[in-house]
Formats: C-alpha cells, structure tokens, sequence
C-alpha cells in the first residue's frame, strides 16, 4: 500500500472510531468520510460497505471481549467469573456506544462480531451451567433469559454513563441480585428460544435503523 494510501486509510478509522463511538454504527459513512478528511470514493476504496469498515475498526476490541470470555470460562468460581465477565462487558459499552450497538444487536458481514457472538453465548451459557451446579443461581434461569436482558439494559448504558458515570454499575449489581440463587417470585411467562431471542435482537436494531432520507452514505455510489 502506498503511502498515502496508508495514511487515508488511519484517518479514516481514526474518523470511524470518533463518530461510532458518538452516534453509533449506524452513523452515515459519509459523515465519516468528511471528519476524516477523505471523499467518498477514497472511504469506498478502503472499505467496500459497512461491514468491513466495522470490521476494521473493532476488531481488536471485539477480540479482546473474547479473551475476557475465555478468562472467565477458566475462573474457579464461576458465579465470579460471570460478574468479572459482565462487568468488562459493561465498561466497554459504557466508553463506546459503537460498542453498544455491536454487542446488543446483530450485524451481518462482520466476521469478529459473529465469532463473538457465539463465544459469548457459549459462555454464558457454560457459566451458567456451572453456576446451577453449585446453586446460586435461580433454577429457572435460562441463557436465553440473561442474554436478552443483558442487551435490554446494554443499550441504556450510554445515556446513563453520559448523565451519571459510573451509573451502570448499580443497574448491573441489581441485575445480578435477581439472577441469584433463592429468588421468591415465580416468573410470570415462559423462557424465549434461541430463535425467539434472535429474531427480537433483529426487530431491535431494525428499529434503531434512521429513516431512509437519512441513511445517505449506506451503500457506495455507483460509476
């Protein structure tokens, strides 16, 4: 790559990086384009949609989540190795509503995103089998039951970080109570399915989608 091929090309992820972390990942690519000082057609050379500009900028993030995952699966105890794994979840979606939008919402076409997808599924999952073993978990807590919950709560992380920092922490600490062991209250409605929680997930971020008159800069211009 030359090098001011190269050089377009961190300005642009540099921009990414700014303005997902502000306005999420459905920000328009040319309100990118723009902050990085670039045209459009320079973005487009780089990265052909999307996804692979996503891919770019939150690759190492993303794996980094899932070292986290790995760490808390090796974890003696796994009631602790599932709150430090929630918690370091949390604090990302905390600094980065990018961050946010990836890991409470699907996006087709990242290859890191959906490898995370599935190993933090695969660890709740394992962890709360664990954490049924040795009882202190409520009986009828189901993967599927976390996993939506966490993503309803995730998504107010951002707002509540930029109003009182620090904030989600209480959120997460009475969530974590309700999961325990001990639990009174007999829950009011069946578990989702896996593909009930993939299809709600989807209905979430299609309505977060702008409207179409704002989404310029989805798709690269034709010629």
């Amino acid at each position: 790559m030359r090098q001011d091929a190269r050089r377009n090309r961190e300005r642009v992820l540099a921009a990414a990086r700014e303005v997902y972390a502000e306005q999420g990942v459905e920000a328009p690519l040319d309100v990118i384009a723009r902050r990085a000082g670039v045209g459009n057609a320079t973005l487009y050379r780089r990265f052909p949609d999307r996804a692979a500009l996503i891919e770019a900028v939150f690759h190492d993030v993303l794996a980094a989540t899932i070292e986290a995952g790995e760490r808390a699966r090796a974890a003696a105890d796994a009631w602790a190795g599932l709150n430090g794994y929630l918690e370091r979840i949390f604090e990302g979606l905390a600094a980065d509503r990018g961050a946010t939008d990836l890991m409470t919402t699907g996006i087709a076409g990242v290859p890191t995103l959906e490898t995370l997808h599935a190993h933090n599924a695969e660890t709740v999952r394992g962890l709360l089998e664990r954490c049924r073993e040795d009882g202190t978990v409520r009986a009828d807590l189901t993967v599927e039951d976390l996993l939506f919950t966490l993503a309803a709560l995730g998504r107010a992380v951002p707002a509540a970080e930029a109003v009182a920092p620090g904030s989600w922490r209480r959120f997460l600490a009475l969530l974590l109570d309700g999961l325990r062991a001990g639990g009174t209250r007999t829950l009011p409605a069946g578990p989702l399915t896996p593909e009930e929680l993939a299809r709600t997930l989807g209905e979430l971020h299609a309505a977060r989608r702008p409207p179409a008159a704002e989404q310029r800069g989805h798709t690269a211009p034709s010629g």
